[in-house]
C-alpha cells in the first residue's frame, strides 16, 4: 500500500472507495447512507471533536463523490461543516511592536481598524479588511500574516470568507485548477467526481455494443512509483476498459497543429498563448479579456484524442485519466461537449483499483508505442515549448520562436500583464496553472522532486524518432482540432 501525503489523503481515498466499492456491486442509491458510520464508526472521534460532526463531514464528501450538486457548476465544493478550524483573524499585531511615536501602522490604516492602547498597537478585527497595508508599513515588522492556507494558494483571487468565517468560492473567479483542495490541511474543499457515472458505463458496455478507451495523461509516468508504464495501462484494462491509448499521443497532434498554427498566425497576431491548459486559459478569458483572441485555437491533447477515437469508433466512450480538475470543467463546454464523456483523476483511479483489489505490479509488462519523447513530456512544464520547437525543426519552418515559459498561475499572471500592455519580450507563452506542470496538479496521488525525471524517462523510452513518426498513421484532416474559447469560457 502507498504512502499517503496526508491523512485528509486517507480520508478521500477511503470514502471515493466506499462509494466506488458500492457502485461496482450495484448497492449504492440503497447503501450510500450508512458510508458515514463505516468511516466514523465511533464512539470516540478519530479527527474532530466529535463523532457526528465526523461523520456529518463524511455525508458531505459522499454527496461529491456521487456528482455533488448539480445545480452548481463549478467542479470545486466547499465542505462548510469542514471548513471551521483556520485562523480567522489574518493580521495580529505580534510582542515586537515597540511602541513607536511614528504610529506608521495606524495612520496607513483605511478603515480605523488600528488603536493604541500606552503606545502598543492593536487590531479590531471588526474594523480590519484584511488589505496588508499595515503589515507594510510596520518598520520593526511586527504584524503577522497568517492567511488561510487555502486563500494562499489561490491565484485566481477566487476564495473569500464570509459573515460566519467560512470559506467561499466566487465561480466567477474560479479557474477549477484545485489548487486550494491540497492545500487546505483539514479537507474542506474536494472536486467533484465522476468515479460512479464510470463505473455504470463500464458497467453498461458489457450489454450493449459500447467500446470504452481510457486516455491516460502522460504525467501517470510520475505516479505509481518502480512500476512500468505497461503495467498500469494493463492494470487499467482490468477495470473493464476495451482500449488505453496515451493522450501523449494527442500532444503530439497537438504540438503539430499548435505550431503550424502559430507559423500561420504570428506576424497578424504578435503573440500567442498555449491552449491545453484549462485553468491557464479560463485565467485569461476572467481576466485578461485584451488578450484572449492570443490564445491558440487547437484543442486540448485530451480533445484531441477524444476525437481521433470517435471518429474511427462510433460505439466509442471515452474517459480522461490524469492529474488535473480543471479538465472537468473543459469537457462540459459548449464547443467541446461531447468529445470526452468523463474525466477521472488518478485518485479516482487507484480507488477504482484498490476497489477490486487490482495490483499493478501484478499486471503484465508493455511496451506503449503510440507517442514520441515530446508528446510524453506535455506533463512537465516547458515540455510544450520543446515539443513546439521539435515541429519547428521537423517541418523546417521558417519562423521566429520566441516562447516564455510560466509556471504556476503567478508566474502566468505576471507574462500575461505585461502581454495586455503589449511589453511582454516573447511572442509565444506557454501557461501552466499548476506549478511543475501537469505533475503538480490537484489529482495526483503524490507530489516530489523526482516527478520531472520520472517524465523524462517515459518520454526517453518512446520508440518514435519524432512528432511526425508518431503520427504518420493518423489520418488527421478527418479530425477537426479547433475552438473557440471566446464562446466556452
Amino acid at each position: 500500500m502507498r504512502k499517503f501525503e496526508s491523512q485528509v489523503q486517507v480520508i478521500k481515498h477511503d470514502i471515493l472507495k466506499e462509494v466506488a466499492t458500492l457502485a461496482m456491486e450495484g448497492n449504492l442509491e440503497k447503501e450510500y447512507k450508512t458510508i458515514p458510520k463505516k468511516i466514523a464508526p465511533g464512539p470516540k472521534a478519530i479527527t474532530r471533536c466529535c463523532v457526528y460532526k465526523e461523520r456529518e463531514i463524511v455525508k458531505e464528501r459522499v454527496k461529491l463523490a456521487m456528482g455533488g450538486n448539480k445545480k452548481n457548476k463549478n467542479i470545486i465544493e466547499v465542505i462548510s461543516s469542514a471548513c471551521d478550524a483556520c485562523p480567522v483573524n489574518r493580521f495580529t499585531v505580534t510582542e515586537s511592536c515597540r511602541g513607536c511615536l511614528a504610529h506608521k501602522c495606524s495612520d496607513v490604516c483605511p478603515v480605523g481598524a488600528i488603536y493604541h492602547v500606552e503606545h502598543r498597537a492593536y487590531i479590531d478585527n471588526n474594523k480590519c479588511i484584511e488589505c496588508g497595508k499595515c503589515k507594510n508599513a510596520c518598520p520593526y515588522n511586527a504584524i503577522s500574516d497568517v492567511m488561510r492556507p487555502c486563500r494562499r494558494s489561490c491565484g485566481a483571487n477566487a476564495l473569500s470568507i464570509d459573515e460566519n468565517k467560512k470559506a467561499v468560492i466566487d465561480n466567477d473567479k474560479c479557474i477549477q485548477c484545485g489548487a486550494c483542495i491540497y492545500k487546505c490541511p483539514f479537507g474542506a474543499i474536494m472536486d467533484k467526481s465522476f468515479i460512479v457515472d464510470v463505473i455504470n458505463l463500464l458497467k453498461k458496455s458489457k450489454e450493449e455494443n459500447i467500446n470504452v478507451y481510457a486516455v491516460v495523461a502522460p504525467a501517470i509516468a510520475s505516479q505509481f512509483k518502480g512500476v512500468g508504464i505497461g503495467k498500469v495501462f494493463n492494470s487499467i484494462k482490468k477495470l473493464g476498459f476495451d482500449y488505453v491509448v496515451e493522450a501523449a499521443l494527442g500532444a503530439d497532434i497537438i504540438a503539430l497543429h499548435e505550431g503550424k498554427e502559430f507559423t500561420h498566425t504570428i506576424d497578424e497576431n504578435g503573440l500567442m498563448t498555449s491552449s491545453c491548459c484549462p485553468a491557464f486559459v479560463s485565467y485569461i478569458t476572467k481576466n485578461y479579456p485584451n488578450v484572449v483572441d492570443k490564445i491558440s485555437n487547437s484543442v486540448s491533447p485530451m480533445i484531441a484524442m477524444s476525437r481521433i477515437i470517435k471518429n474511427e469508433d462510433s460505439n466509442a466512450k471515452v474517459i480522461f485519466i490524469g492529474p488535473c480538475t480543471a479538465k472537468k470543467m473543459e469537457i462540459m463546454q459548449e464547443d467541446v461537449k461531447g468529445s470526452t464523456d468523463y474525466v477521472l483523476t488518478f485518485e479516482e483511479l487507484e480507488v477504482m483499483l484498490d476497489a477490486v483489489n487490482i495490483d499493478v505490479n501484478e499486471s503484465e509488462e508493455n511496451i506503449l508505442e503510440d507517442a514520441s519523447f515530446y508528446g510524453r513530456i506535455f506533463a512537465k512544464t516547458g515540455g510544450l515549448v520543446e515539443a513546439v520547437k521539435q515541429v519547428i525543426k521537423e517541418g523546417e519552418l521558417e519562423v521566429d520562436f520566441n516562447p516564455i515559459v510560466c509556471d504556476g498561475i503567478k508566474e502566468c499572471d505576471k507574462a500575461l500583464k505585461m502581454a495586455n500592455i503589449n511589453k511582454l519580450n516573447a511572442n509565444f507563452i506557454e501557461g501552466m496553472a499548476c506549478s511543475g506542470g501537469c505533475i503538480g496538479g490537484a489529482g495526483v496521488l503524490n507530489r516530489t522532486a523526482k516527478d520531472k525525471i520520472e517524465v523524462e524517462k517515459y518520454g526517453q523510452i518512446s520508440v518514435k524518432e519524432g512528432i511526425n513518426d508518431s503520427i504518420k498513421n493518423i489520418n488527421i484532416s478527418e479530425v477537426n482540432l479547433d475552438r473557440e474559447f471566446k464562446k466556452s469560457y
